[in-house]
């Protein structure tokens, strides 16, 4: 008996390798848009090896209903997900589903802390560290990711919320975590200090999470990635399983990897992301017909700009959530197809910040089948505007804003920015005067160089596809 359990013993540590390797390959392979989805696919792979090798060192006869019933239920919501959600919906997904994997981690570890409370012989002090790392790293992922989601589905104001003494309630409590793991993990009053610990824990992810701007969200939904990668590597040593070790410990370091590169591309720190409350200040938008500050606005037809598009030489397309929220993707990729006929070249300019999620413009673009050559990132494409004839802005407002450089005062000056107001003439898709997602108003708006084109994004792309095509 004791062989054929150590024969399987070894197949499955064999099944938790290999998994190990399917993931680190997927995640090499998701880095370029052409062997994404074989990255994703290999991932899939590695991800259900791991399902099964788990499912043999269960005990079937006792558990089977536990397990039938949970992978037919996450098997449900995710291919409901997948089919039902729609791509401008696709950041809040992304932040439930962190929010669920850190939740998840530290329900696990709370279980397995109370069993081991249960037992003749207590938990080791190694052990327990990990278990209280595991649900206090979970705990803050998953009720800040809730936070997350509910700013992004506009549930909540996406503004950062703020009040008297914020920081200092913060450090109180995070303190007090500290004081209430250390109590756990030497075995003072555990049990009650513990859920001291999960408890605060679960508060600070929400109070970490308020006074985040809507302009910052792409990079806290990074950092709460990688919380979750953390929480699930130390879930790994709690139930000593190599492949939660090596995949948790991959998300973490990618997530924090991605959360240090946004915060340089933004030309800002991580603290300040986290403290700064960006984008609390927020000035009074004007109407159509009035400037950001009361100046000038030049509103223009798709008859105009479509002359503009068809006689230029170089076209730079700036994507933004405008371009999400319309679903207009499709249309911009056959905008540029009616272009490039005409010996126009196209180009577009991605910031790493643009939309709700890390990469959300190139998913979206991706989906629409643009050449992923023709993607330029910030430090490549700002070079070329000077020599753009049109820049093509589509509802990308914070990131083409001209006042991080010019505006002291401004909430973002010093952020990098695409250099859109060089290029020779600026067209705007927006619906409305109304401010970007960061409540900061653009006076690019305003430039002698700016057309807009008020109206839905897909809808104006429309007629700029008809309309070139008689041009």
């Amino acid at each position: 008996m004791t062989e054929s359990v150590s024969a399987l013993d070894l197949i499955i540590d064999a099944a938790y390798l290999v998994t190990s390797i399917c993931f680190i390959i997927g995640l090499r392979l998701l880095s370029n848009p052409k062997s994404a989805r074989l990255g994703n696919t290999i991932s899939m792979i590695g991800m259900a090896v791991a399902l099964v090798a788990t499912g043999f060192k269960l005990d079937f006869a006792a558990a089977w209903w536990v397990l039938v019933f949970g992978l037919g239920l996450g098997a449900a919501v995710g291919i409901y997900s997948a089919r039902a959600v729609k791509m401008t919906a696709m950041p809040q997904m992304v932040a439930l589903f962190n929010g669920a994997g850190g939740g998840a981690a530290a329900m696990v570890a709370t279980a397995e802390f109370l069993r081991q409370g249960s037992a003749a012989t207590p938990a080791s002090w190694d052990n327990a560290l990990a278990v209280v790392l595991s649900s206090v790293i979970g705990s803050i992922s998953f009720t800040g990711s809730i936070v997350a989601f509910l700013k992004l589905q506009e549930l909540m104001t996406g503004r950062p919320i703020t009040y008297p003494a914020q920081q200092v309630v913060n450090a109180l409590l995070g303190i007090a975590i500290v004081a209430a793991s250390i109590m756990t993990v030497a075995g003072y009053m555990p049990l009650q200090a513990y859920f001291v610990a999960l408890a605060g824990a679960a508060i600070l992810g929400v109070l970490f999470v308020l006074p985040i701007g809507g302009a910052d969200m792409p990079v806290i939904i990074s950092l709460l990635n990688s919380f979750t990668g953390l929480a699930a590597a130390m879930t790994g040593f709690v139930l000593g399983n190599n492949v939660l070790i090596i995949s948790g410990a991959l998300v973490g370091a990618s997530g924090t990897l991605l959360t240090m590169m946004m915060g340089k591309a933004m030309n800002r720190s991580i603290a300040n992301v986290l403290f700064g409350a960006f984008g609390k200040v927020t000035t009074s938008s004007g109407g159509v017909a009035a400037g950001v500050t009361g100046g000038p606005i030049r509103e223009a037809t798709a008859d105009d700009v479509a002359t503009m598009l068809a006689y230029a030489k170089h076209v730079v397309v700036v994507p933004g959530y405008g371009m999400a929220v319309a679903q207009a993707q499709h249309s911009v990729r056959e905008l540029a197809d009616q272009l490039e006929k005409r010996g126009v070249d196209v180009k577009y300019a991605i910031h790493p910040v643009a939309g709700r999620m890390p990469g959300h413009m190139n998913v979206l673009l991706a989906e629409a089948n643009v050449p992923y050559p023709a993607l330029y990132d910030m430090e490549d494409i700002n070079p070329e505007f000077p020599r753009t004839d049109v820049a093509l802005v589509i509802g990308a407002n914070d990131v083409t804003n001209p006042a991080a450089r010019n505006v002291p005062s401004s909430p973002i000056y010093g952020m990098p920015i695409l250099d859109v107001d060089k290029a020779q003439n600026v067209v705007v898709l927006k619906r409305s005067m109304k401010p970007g997602f960061a409540g900061i108003d653009n006076p690019l708006y305003e430039l002698p160089n700016t057309l807009m084109l008020f109206g839905d994004a897909k809808a104006s792309i429309d007629k700029l596809v008809s309309a070139v095509k008689t041009v």
